[in-house]
């Protein structure tokens, strides 16, 4: 097999608490974003990394792109270790790695018009090509994202575009600089469900046309069956189940995975399944709790009558059935 475009070693991100009180010689209490977080990314696949709203999905994106500096491990891309890279160095990874964000509104600048917004990399990272190869850059950019005529909508501002008009300007604006690694962060969750489709068949065509890498960031697991090679499962910090997306959308190992599997709508009108609601709140990043993290929601833990050990050790992640499988569970050779 081939060395992956990106691995991530036993990541760890952690933010200290800001305002409260802090007594003197004691430390400020520390958020737990990421916790000992490894996988990798192979060339050309799309992985997709699923879990509810502050598991730190957006946080582990932010990390290896390098928006944010790790506070313990390793993360590589073309087998180099980018983890403490800063300034010229920093700059030149930016070409190969990209991200488009969830809100295409927030994340285009107002101020610019759409041209003047996808001019700016080229100008960034390609100072001397001449302005005639930057214009057909902007257009080819343009047109390859399905925004036609290209120049009448370069002369545009984002307020003069539809939602999904937006988000195929936030794709143009990440190929430009034909990156090898892109990072989705919940890219069709602010737009109508009309025209979801018609963003994942571009994401997926240029993925095929220019040989892609996709980490793909969504809170739907549907979604993410529909689109991904791989998936990674998170819950609060951890990776809790990590396989190819048949496995882990068919043979879930872990509870967690399972109570989101089992809240899929299925394709068939009339045929019902047993659905599994989860119960209680997820635990606060400053207070991580003793052995498994899930441990106060799972209806697993409850079923066997609370044992021990789910209380006193943290389960490891480790291979089940497959090596590419892998699940974080004591006990989920009973699943």
């Amino acid at each position: 097999m081939n060395s992956p475009l990106v691995r991530v070693e036993n990541l760890q991100v952690m933010f200290a608490m800001r305002g409260g009180l802090v007594l003197p010689g004691k430390a400020p209490k520390m958020i737990h974003a990421l916790d000992g977080i490894s996988f990798d990314i192979q060339r050309g696949e799309i992985l997709a990394m699923v879990g509810e709203s502050g598991c730190g999905k957006t946080t582990l994106a932010r990390a290896i792109l390098r928006l944010i500096t790790p506070s313990a491990g390793k993360i590589f891309f073309n087998q180099r270790d980018i983890t403490l890279l800063k300034g010229t160095s920093l700059r030149n990874l930016r070409r190969h790695m990209q991200m488009i964000f969830q809100d295409p509104y927030e994340s285009l600048d107002p101020r610019q018009s759409i041209y003047e917004l996808l001019e700016e990399p080229l100008l960034i990272h390609y100072p001397d090509i001449t302005q005639n190869d930057r214009e057909v850059q902007v257009f080819k950019a343009l047109e390859a994202s399905g925004l036609h005529p290209a120049r009448e909508i370069s002369a545009r501002y984002p307020h003069h575009l539809s939602g999904g008009q937006r988000q195929r300007v936030a794709i143009a604006a990440a190929m430009i600089l034909e990156p090898e690694f892109v990072v989705t962060d919940e890219p069709v969750s602010m737009l109508d469900v009309s025209i979801r489709a018609e963003i994942l068949k571009l994401m997926l065509d240029l993925r095929d046309l220019k040989n892609l890498t996709y980490l793909f960031i969504t809170h739907d697991l549907s979604l993410a069956w529909m689109i991904s090679d791989r998936i990674i499962v998170l819950y609060l910090g951890k990776i809790v189940e990590i396989g190819s997306t048949q496995d882990v959308i068919h043979h879930a190992l872990h509870p967690y995975t399972r109570a989101l599997v089992s809240v899929i709508p299925l394709p068939q009108p009339g045929i019902q399944k047993q659905q599994i609601i989860l119960e209680g709140d997820t635990p606060s990043p400053l207070d991580i709790p003793a052995g498994c993290r899930f441990l106060l929601r799972c209806w697993k833990w409850r079923q066997l009558n609370c044992p021990a050990v789910c209380k006193e050790k943290e389960p490891i992640l480790q291979a089940y059935g497959c090596e590419s499988h892998k699940v974080a569970c004591h006990f989920a050779e009973g699943a």
